[in-house]
């Protein structure tokens, strides 16, 4: 049973890391070549939405809680 969740748990870590990955990969290709050249979306502008979703008017507090969740993911790897 310990091998299941171990391997689930390696699963999710993939995902995540292809996750956050590509998500980096859209921002340099927009920064690049402009708005919607990779994923036909702007990811930049997809992002600053989330941040001010989760923090309301200004984003600080979003934006805050990105990076703590970031470096969640960074000390678990």
């Amino acid at each position: 049973m310990k091998d299941v969740i171990s391997q689930v748990q390696e699963w999710i870590k993939l995902v995540s890391q292809l996750g956050i990955g590509l998500i980096a990969l859209g921002i340099v290709v927009e920064i690049v070549f402009g708005k919607g050249a990779l994923f036909g979306a702007s990811v930049i502008e997809n992002l600053s939405l989330i941040v001010a979703e989760i923090g309301g008017e200004n984003g600080f507090v979003g934006l805050v809680a990105i990076l703590l969740i970031l470096a969640i993911f960074q000390r678990n790897q």
